[in-house]
């Protein structure tokens, strides 16, 4: 779990006093605030460290499937059921069981990891045989748990035999100065993946635009927007100058229509007289590059910023629009696309 915020330390901090202690966790959060890796910490600072540490998603089965992959079943307890089969508790036993999206579990199973919590047994589907477990859970959600328990959603019980303690992890919006370090880190491995011989570090807008974004996915959407934004951007050396946090956002919404009566087709672009003149003292090379700073600013203006827009204009390539965006430092002008 990387960062140095102190909202981030309170929360490693609380892990690691809590790690030795052999009882139950619940670790809330928002989604993409690291519950995994919390239940690693949980696991390999505690004396279970070299025992199994198995993971179930609640939410990713059917109840029968879950039931079965939990607490295991004997052959013949259901259709395609050939031979007996162990569940995950016993496959854990002395090490850690972390159950992901816990609220999403029915009753009735909350009434078999009751008893497991409570006793350390339980039967296999189909089976009559009690099986004896030394497992350490750690569940996790984003629910409110009390307030399921007062609508009668979630037993009063097992979030009673849970709550031993609670780790509350911080949402990234409260990890000041989190979201840079932990940019850097991804754009790093993402730079290497996309065969770049360093990373180019990020532009003065591109760093404001990620420490004003709320980050409501949090690390896990903060990984997957600087991914994104690299691979989009696709210049291993010059600076990551546009962040893009909504990929289903058109270029093409609110664009202006380009019109089509022959008078403007003809001359969208057009030199102006005295564009193409100038001083006979000018050298032609700046005179050029004048001339080409003015269309592309144009073009721009004609698309409302959008450069997607205004390659099609000029008739050219994304990239190439992009180029002269950078070379002529017209990017105020420049918009998420």
């Amino acid at each position: 779990m990387i960062g140095d915020s102190s909202a981030l330390a309170a929360a490693l901090d609380h892990l690691s006093r809590l790690a030795p202690i052999n009882r139950p966790v619940l670790v809330l959060g928002e989604r993409g605030t690291g519950k995994e890796l919390a239940a690693q910490r949980l696991h390999f600072l505690s004396s279970r460290w070299d025992a199994p540490l198995l993971k179930v998603n609640c939410a990713a089965m059917a109840e029968t499937l879950l039931e079965s992959e939990l607490f295991g079943h004997e052959a013949g307890a259901f259709t395609g059921a050939t031979r007996s089969h162990q569940g995950r508790f016993e496959r854990a036993d002395g090490g850690t069981l972390f159950l992901d999206e816990l609220a999403t579990m029915s009753p009735r199973l909350q009434e078999k990891l009751l008893r497991l919590v409570e006793y350390g047994e339980f039967e296999r589907v189909g089976g009559q045989k009690t099986h004896q477990v030394d497992v350490r859970v750690v569940a996790a959600t984003n629910a409110d748990l009390p307030a399921m328990a007062e609508a009668g959603e979630f037993r009063h019980d097992l979030l009673d035999r849970l709550s031993f303690d609670i780790v509350h992890l911080p949402p990234l919006r409260v990890r000041h100065g989190d979201t840079l370090t932990l940019a850097e880190h991804f754009a790093i491995q993402m730079s290497a993946e996309l065969g770049w011989d360093y990373f180019p570090g990020f532009s003065d807008r591109a760093v404001t635009q990620l420490t004003d974004h709320q980050w409501p996915g949090n690390v896990r959407e903060l990984k997957n927007v600087v991914e994104r934004s690299l691979y989009r951007w696709g210049d291993a050396h010059s600076p990551v100058d546009d962040i893009v946090t909504d990929p289903f956002q058109s270029p093409y919404v609110d664009a202006p229509e380009i019109q089509t009566e022959p008078d403007d087709v003809a001359q969208p672009l057009a030199p102006s007289p005295d564009t193409i003149r100038g001083p006979d003292t000018v050298p032609l090379q700046e005179r050029v590059t004048q001339f080409e700073r003015e269309l592309v600013e144009r073009a721009l203006v004609r698309a409302g910023g959008n450069q997607r827009l205004a390659a099609q204009q000029t008739q050219l390539s994304y990239n190439q629009i992009r180029g002269l965006v950078r070379k002529h430092d017209l990017g105020g002008r420049r918009r998420s696309n």
